[in-house]
């Protein structure tokens, strides 16, 4: 009896790292040209996604929850900072006080809108970060108050992946165009959660034609004209016959927004700059930045309410 629930456990444990590799190897990547040397860290807004490269390679994407239309995860271009494991969450003045004036704080535990770890992205003024949560069913989502929110697992292991010093970018882009290994054209396209109206279907149907015209493929265009209008992030094949939905082999990103429709290779890196050594702080270390709490029946003394619609902003909202 026993060793049939260990084959069972074994089989199970076959079964979901195939899963899991199948979907990283279907996973539409973004139109973006990562460094040939060292690590690139990429969040793609609408897509719900951030992307680990390591020397021109995609390491592994995760689903992440990001910040709200209010409080938008600001686009732009960051350094990846330090780790905190186990924060503690000191809540801002400019979201809750304590009856007596002072500010809570959340302990390490369950209970912590941070979860198990915290990566600050970008200058500490901006409050802004990478981390874990206590509400899972968030993530994916367009949900937070700025930062970039993962399921607890998937924290811990981009945290212990990336190094501090290393680039991010947080881009915001509504579409991906991606080849197979047999060339076939995949195609996928996303929501506007920040209403930038920014597709250019000009430059996506120039890449398109561009790529299937040096391939010698035919486009099926009413595929192509139902996912611009579905944007449900479901990856579709628009170059295959019949209903074939099987990527062959892994995907490779191609550069379409400025229509070239070419597959993008890694950017060579002339002055490779020195390794930054990782800075992780002290286990327990207080961070303090605007998230969503849930409530909290122990706090040590304190005891906090779900922050909703009226709070205030801790970030800028971004208009790129």
């Amino acid at each position: 009896m026993q060793k049939n629930s260990m084959k069972n456990k074994i089989i199970f444990g076959m079964g979901l790292a195939l899963a899991t590799a199948w979907a990283q190897a279907n996973t539409p990547l973004p139109d973006f040209t990562p460094p040939a040397q060292g690590q690139q860290v990429v969040i793609n807004i609408p897509q719900l996604k951030l992307f680990l490269y390591q020397d021109g390679r995609l390491l592994k994407s995760y689903s992440v929850a990001v910040g709200k239309n209010q409080t938008r995860t600001p686009i732009g271009d960051y350094k990846i900072g330090a780790k905190a494991y186990n924060p503690t969450w000191h809540v801002p003045l400019s979201i809750r006080k304590g009856p007596d004036g002072k500010r809570l704080t959340v302990p390490p535990g369950p209970n912590n809108p941070l979860g198990p770890v915290f990566v600050r992205m970008g200058d500490p003024k901006l409050g802004l970060g990478i981390h874990g949560t206590n509400a899972p069913a968030s993530v994916p989502g367009v949900r937070s108050h700025g930062c970039v929110r993962m399921h607890n697992a998937n924290a811990l292991e981009f945290a212990k992946s990336v190094k501090s010093g290393a680039d991010a970018a947080v881009i915001y882009q509504m579409a991906s165009l991606n080849a197979d290994e047999a060339d076939h054209l995949w195609l996928a396209a996303y929501r506007d959660p920040y209403v930038q109206k920014n597709l250019d279907r000009s430059a996506l149907q120039s890449s398109i034609e561009q790529w299937a015209g040096s391939n010698q493929l035919s486009v099926q265009q009413a595929r192509v004209d139902a996912v611009l209008k579905a944007r449900s992030g479901r990856l579709v094949c628009i170059t295959c016959s019949g209903q074939q939905n099987k990527v062959k082999g892994s995907l490779r990103a191609l550069s379409w927004e400025n229509g070239s429709g070419t597959l993008i290779e890694p950017a060579p890196v002339f002055d490779v700059p020195m390794a930054e050594e990782d800075v992780v702080l002290p286990m327990g270390s207080g961070v303090e930045v605007a998230v969503d709490a849930l409530p909290v029946a122990d706090t040590g003394g304190s005891s906090l309410v779900p922050l909703r619609a009226r709070e205030r902003p801790l970030l800028p909202v971004n208009v790129h």
